[in-house]
């Protein structure tokens, strides 16, 4: 059982969405299809599928960017509707867009959010020492982030989402144009990050991050949850597949909409 931070009580399960559907004004279907799944606390969790699948909406609505036309989510027993400001608490969301000020420095960056997040003069030294160690950009902190390469910017990004120590991190194709040595750093990070307790919800385009990472698993398709649970699971339902590619492409039947690494 994974404590959430902050909380005085035990939860294991760290999301719970039972039915969730939601319409855009004016589109002509929904985004998401009465989804029901739930996410393990302490998991490392993948969530794919080819685009339009519902991925984005789904994140905007737990993270509380958005409000779902029905249905019902929980983080650690918690109402994303009703429970929102108790919820952005002890949850992080590092977007696929980079959320720095590029005429700062990633120092700059890390103290400006840190007091955003509320951190006292104390707690913002500690933690910025710490997300720096974590993403290994100590030795850069002091240079513009306009300065910085993809992968640097990327971890960066990462960083900014761990200042408040989350015990639910989501993370957005976060590793978009980046080469593989800033991939495999980036990685590392999160395997540290997964092993010290965070609850990991990784949603991604690439399979073979998923395989690499990933405890348990969803895959939208058109707004309707295909398939859902443990790795284990879902590999031994598919005895004859030999990738989570060959799966993914059989169960959504769109190859063309996935990219897989090299």
């Amino acid at each position: 059982v994974i404590y959430a931070q902050g909380l005085c009580r035990r939860y294991p399960l760290a999301i719970q969405i039972h039915q969730l559907s939601h319409r855009y004004p004016a589109a002509t279907t929904a985004a998401l299809n009465a989804v029901s799944f739930s996410i393990p606390a302490g998991s490392f969790f993948g969530l794919t599928g080819p685009n339009g699948s519902g991925k984005t909406t789904l994140i905007s609505i737990l993270t509380g960017l958005i409000t779902a036309t029905a249905g019902f989510a929980s983080i650690y027993g918690y109402d994303v509707k009703r429970d929102r400001n108790k919820i952005k608490s002890f949850i992080g969301l590092v977007p696929q867009e980079i959320a720095l000020y590029p005429s700062l420095t990633l120092y700059e960056n890390l103290k400006l959010f840190a007091d955003l997040y509320g951190l006292t003069k104390q707690q913002s030294k500690i933690q910025i020492n710490t997300c720096l160690e974590m993403v290994g950009l100590n030795s850069v902190m002091k240079k513009q982030v306009s300065t910085y390469s993809g992968g640097m910017l990327r971890r960066a990004n990462l960083a900014i989402g761990l200042l408040h120590q989350p015990k639910l991190l989501f993370l957005d194709e976060p590793t978009a144009n980046v080469d593989a040595h800033a991939r495999e750093m980036l990685f590392t990070s999160l395997r540290h990050l997964h092993a010290s307790g965070t609850t990991i919800v990784y949603t991604t385009h690439y399979l073979e991050e998923i395989d690499l990472l990933c405890t348990d698993l969803a895959i939208l398709k058109k707004g309707v949850l295909i398939a859902t649970g443990s790795m284990a699971d879902i590999k031994q339902q598919y005895p004859q597949k030999n990738r989570l590619s060959e799966i993914y492409f059989n169960l959504t039947e769109e190859t063309h909409a996935f990219r897989v690494n090299k």
